[in-house]
């Protein structure tokens, strides 16, 4: 890795417009080499205000879902030659103060993804924001996730993550769902390849200018969740080839 990486930042927004510039004003000074933002059909003012911003933009004339939005995030990102993506999303739920904390571990070579985990204490994460329900889901699949991969992460659901290059070069994610259960796929895969995943903490923030998936959205991400899972189960016994676990780990 190169003293001085570059780092790119993506963003992948639909209707951000009330939380989009301070995300964006709150990354470290100095450390983005570029910030690209990805609308997804948004009907509010996000492409104005991201070119004001001076960010990179490039539109979806219609609405592909999280997960397709992702697959340009990462498509053009790595036309600019970059050391590292960082995810962020534009709705200010994620401190984008932490970037550097997120791609130190990746820049110092000892892990090839990072996610920001938000779960540290119940009163923590209830205080920040987190409906009940939700941090009862979040604690529930991490600990079947967990059991599955035979892992110990803290949490699976989180939208601030970090990839080397050649992470996202090595995954087939353009093979994988544009729905919101894109990113367990994405994570799934990574620990199947035998990629280095690791986390560091950052703080719970909820409120009503975030974005949030919908009940009907949120069950369909669950069960794809737990087929994702099965899958895996699958590939690991032998049993399954799945188009999900295609990755060639380069390290």
């Amino acid at each position: 890795m190169l003293n001085r990486p570059r780092i790119v930042v993506v963003m992948p927004a639909y209707n951000a417009e009330k939380t989009l510039e301070q995300t964006v004003k709150d990354f470290p000074s100095g450390l983005v080499s570029n910030t690209i933002l990805v609308d997804d059909g948004s009907t509010d003012q996000t492409v104005k205000i991201a070119k004001r911003l001076e960010l990179t933009v490039f539109q979806h004339p219609n609405n592909l879902g999280y997960g397709g939005n992702q697959k340009t995030c990462y498509w053009e990102a790595l036309k600019v030659h970059p050391d590292i993506v960082v995810m962020v999303h534009p709705d200010y739920q994620y401190d984008s103060r932490l970037i550097g904390e997120l791609v130190r571990p990746i820049i110092e070579g000892r892990y090839d993804m990072m996610y920001g985990n938000r779960i540290r204490t119940r009163q923590e994460v209830l205080d920040g924001g987190m409906p009940l329900i939700k941090y009862v889901l979040n604690r529930t699949f991490c600990v079947l996730e967990n059991i599955i991969l035979g892992a110990n992460f803290s949490e699976y659901f989180s939208g601030m993550r970090a990839y080397s290059a050649k992470f996202l070069r090595a995954v087939p994610y353009q093979r994988f769902s544009n729905d919101f259960v894109f990113d367990q796929q994405l994570m799934i895969a990574a620990f199947a390849a035998g990629f280095r995943i690791g986390e560091v903490d950052i703080p719970v923030r909820y409120f009503s200018q975030s974005s949030s998936i919908k009940f009907w959205k949120g069950t369909k991400f669950l069960l794809e969740t737990i087929f994702t899972l099965m899958l895996f189960i699958g590939y690991k016994y032998g049993k399954i080839n799945s188009y999900l676990f295609g990755a060639q780990n380069p390290s």
